[in-house]
C-alpha cells in the first residue's frame, strides 16, 4: 500500500492488515515509507518501501525480491500506486480498488476486488470477466459505548469526519448551518480546505457555530458525543465514515453519492439528501433533530446493518472466503 499518511482508504488497510492473521493468514505488510504506520503494524513487521514516481526504479524489484522470499499465494496490490509497482510472479496478484479508478493500472492483475456493488458493475463494464471481479466489503470496528469527547459548542450537535477536501461537501454542510440556527457543527479532519471552510463560515455568518478540530483518532468518542452524524460528500465511492456512525449507532444523514446510495435505505438506516443541495441536508437533518424517537429508530436500523454486514466477523468472512478461492485458482510451484 502506498498512499497517504492519512485517509479513510489507507486506515481500512491498516484495519485489514491486522485482522487477516486472526482469520488465518499469514501476511507481510509492505508500505511506503512512514514511521508511524509502521509503528501500527510493527506485529507485522512491515517493510517499508518508496514507492515513488516514474523515475523510483529501486520499489519494484526490491518488491519482487521480498515477495520471493515470502512466497504469498496472493499478493494485493492496494490501489493505484501499489498496483503500478507490484510485480507478476508465482503469486495471484490482486487489485483492490476503493474508486472509480483508471483500470490501466490494474491491467496485468489476476482478479480485483472492489468495495461496493456498484464498482463491480462498473468495473465489468469496461470489459473485465465477472468471473476475476469480486465484491469485498469494508468493515469498520465496533465503537459503541466508547466514552463521549469534549465537543465545543452547545447542542444539539451535528458531527462530520473526513479528509478537508472539496470532494467532501463541506461547504455545503457549513452553508446549510444557516438553516439550523440551533446547531453546532463540529468537523474533524484535516486539509487543503480548511482557509476556504473557515472563510465561508464568516460569509455565512456560522462562525461562531462551526469547529474545525483537525485530525483526530478518535472516532468513537466523537460519535458518542454528538447527535447526528452527516455525511456531505460529493463524491463519495463508499463512506467508511457511514460504516463508522452505524458502528456507534449514531443517525446518520448523507448526501446521495455513490456509496452512501448504496449503503443507506432511505428512511430507514439513515435519510438521503440531494447532491449539491445544502437546503436539502438541512431540511434531513432538522427532520433528525426535531424528533428523538425517529432519531433513536434510524440509530438503531443503522446498527442492525453494520452487525449484519459490515462488522469484522462477517466482513473477514467474505474476505477469507475469496482469497481462498482466488489462491486455490493458482497453483504454486
Amino acid at each position: 500500500m502506498a498512499g497517504a499518511a492519512i485517509g479513510g482508504a489507507e486506515a481500512f488497510f491498516e484495519r485489514l492488515t491486522l485482522a487477516l492473521p486472526g482469520a488465518g493468514f499469514e501476511v507481510l505488510p509492505v508500505i511506503r515509507a512512514d514511521p508511524a504506520r509502521a509503528a501500527r503494524l510493527a506485529a507485522l513487521h512491515p517493510l517499508q518501501l518508496r514507492f515513488g514516481g516514474p523515475l523510483d526504479l529501486l520499489t519494484r524489484p526490491r518488491l519482487r525480491a521480498a515477495l520471493h522470499r515470502f512466497r504469498p499465494a496472493i499478493a494485493l496490490a492496494w490501489m493505484n500506486r501499489a498496483a503500478r509497482h507490484a510485480p507478476a510472479g508465482p503469486w495471484s496478484l490482486v487489485g483492490r480498488l476503493g474508486g472509480y479508478y483508471d483500470l490501466k493500472y490494474y491491467r496485468h492483475c489476476d482478479h480485483l476486488v472492489a468495495n461496493t456493488h456498484d464498482l463491480v458493475r462498473w468495473i465489468g463494464a469496461q470489459g473485465w470477466p465477472a468471473a476475476r471481479v469480486h465484491h469485498l466489503p469494508n468493515f469498520a470496528d465496533d465503537l459503541l459505548g466508547a466514552p463521549p469527547a469534549a465537543l465545543p459548542g452547545a447542542a444539539p450537535r451535528i458531527l462530520a469526519l473526513g479528509r478537508l477536501h472539496r470532494n467532501k461537501g463541506f461547504d455545503l454542510l457549513v452553508r446549510a448551518m444557516r438553516d439550523l440556527p440551533a446547531a453546532t457543527l463540529v468537523i474533524a479532519g484535516e486539509g487543503p480546505e480548511r482557509a476556504a471552510l473557515e472563510a465561508l463560515a464568516r460569509e455565512c455568518g456560522v462562525a461562531g457555530r462551526v469547529h474545525l478540530l483537525g485530525w483526530r483518532d478518535d472516532p468513537g468518542a466523537l460519535l458518542a458525543a454528538c447527535d447526528v452524524f452527516c455525511a456531505s460528500s460529493r463524491h463519495e465511492p463508499l463512506g467508511n465514515m457511514v460504516l463508522e456512525a452505524w458502528s456507534a449507532a449514531r443517525p446518520v444523514v448523507a448526501a446521495a453519492a455513490q456509496g452512501p446510495r448504496e449503503l443507506l435505505s432511505d428512511g430507514e438506516t439513515g435519510l438521503l439528501a440531494p447532491l449539491e443541495s445544502a437546503p436539502g441536508l438541512a431540511a434531513r437533518l432538522a427532520e433528525v433533530l426535531a424528533s428523538p424517537g425517529r432519531a433513536a429508530a434510524l440509530a438503531a436500523a443503522g446498527r442492525a446493518e453494520y452487525l449484519r454486514a459490515h462488522a469484522p466477523a462477517p466482513v473477514l468472512a467474505r474476505w477469507r472466503d475469496v482469497l481462498h478461492a482466488i489462491a486455490a485458482s493458482k497453483e504454486m510451484p
